[in-house]
């Protein structure tokens, strides 16, 4: 999922998903400005990604996974999602746009 946190887009806060398989060999392409997240859907998966930068803890952030004003519609795995606490803690969207700035 990428998610617009551009604070001056038309889309800011509008999301877009899709679903990558090994077996597809398909990609998604995240540019500047939007946030991402994903849940597996199959146990022992390997997720890769590439930046533009080296990380920086210091520039680190995050936003709900499960924002109602952004309204992802994440799948139904039929149990409870497990995450990390800093993913559990992050803000709403809504909060967290002073920082996006």
């Amino acid at each position: 999922v990428a998610v617009d946190i551009r604070p001056s887009s038309i889309t800011f806060g509008q999301w877009v998903g899709v679903t990558l398989s090994a077996e597809r060999w398909n990609q998604l392409f995240i540019p500047r400005g939007f946030a991402h997240g994903f849940v597996t859907l199959v146990e022992n998966c390997e997720v890769q990604y590439k930046v533009s930068a080296p990380f920086r803890g210091d520039l680190d952030r995050g936003i709900r996974f499960d924002d109602p004003a952004i309204g992802v519609a994440w799948p139904d795995l039929g149990a409870p999602f497990q995450l990390s606490s800093k993913d559990r803690d992050a803000p709403l969207l809504a909060d967290a746009s002073a920082e996006l700035g």
